[in-house]
């Protein structure tokens, strides 16, 4: 069975979406989450990619190297890490064209084009996705790097590629450490520049807090897209 050329979401027909709960199998101490923090009514599952999307609002419209981010293109997912490790994929950002913007790409002679996404008839060109609850026990302020570090990978033209640095290493420079340095230092003045601090106040607390204050942690749940061969709709 051919894979779908496209995902089509809607008000009627939403997207996939996934919740998380603490094990009862390993019960583990939690701090009480501080009252001071609001998150929303605790009868509701705490929906994290609304939050996401909510706090990047504030993060575009606050950091200059973000003023090219058109948020209604891009999605927040959310995916359960495969270990309970504290190391390990925290997030990945999934362009959703190729080189330029590209619709397709050629590869051995043969056309293909990635699966598309749309939002209320709107093309999607990007998802971020954040693995839990891995992503949400990292302390405050890699939380935030994380973000940008994601964010930051989107092109300046906005164009469904990533930003490709010049040389061998397109995706993180030449030097990593360099890069994630970079990320602080946007952090550190997206904090000082009248940060919401409403919109951010969900990242002080751990994903067993949000747990138990709220029962489950929820958010969407997209599928990665894959190529298809043109042939394949020819």
């Amino acid at each position: 069975m051919p894979l779908p050329s496209a995902y089509h979401w809607d008000s009627y027909q939403p997207p996939p979406r996934l919740g998380l709960r603490l094990s009862n199998r390993r019960p583990i101490r939690v701090p009480d989450p501080p009252a001071s923090i609001d998150t929303g009514p605790e009868s509701r599952p705490f929906d994290l990619t609304k939050a996401l999307h909510w706090l990047c609002e504030d993060i575009v419209s606050r950091t200059s190297a973000f003023h090219h981010i058109d948020l209604s293109r891009v999605l927040f997912s959310i995916i359960k890490a495969r270990n309970g490790r504290g190391h390990g994929l925290q997030a990945r950002i999934t362009p959703l064209r190729f080189k330029n913007g590209a619709m397709v790409t050629r590869h051995r002679g043969t056309l293909y084009q990635t699966q598309r996404f749309t939002l209320n008839g709107r093309e999607l060109l990007y998802i971020v996705t954040f693995a839990l609850p891995r992503f949400m026990n990292r302390e405050f302020q890699d939380r935030l790097v994380t973000i940008f570090h994601e964010l930051y990978h989107i092109s300046p033209s906005f164009d469904g590629d990533l930003r490709r640095h010049a040389g061998r290493y397109c995706a993180h420079t030449h030097s990593k450490k360099g890069y994630d340095e970079h990320m602080t230092r946007l952090v550190a003045e997206y904090l000082k520049n009248g940060a919401d601090a409403a919109r951010h106040a969900f990242l002080k607390l751990s994903f067993a807090q949000l747990c138990r204050r709220h029962g489950s942690v929820v958010g969407l749940h997209l599928p990665r897209p894959k190529l298809i061969p043109l042939l394949a709709y020819s």
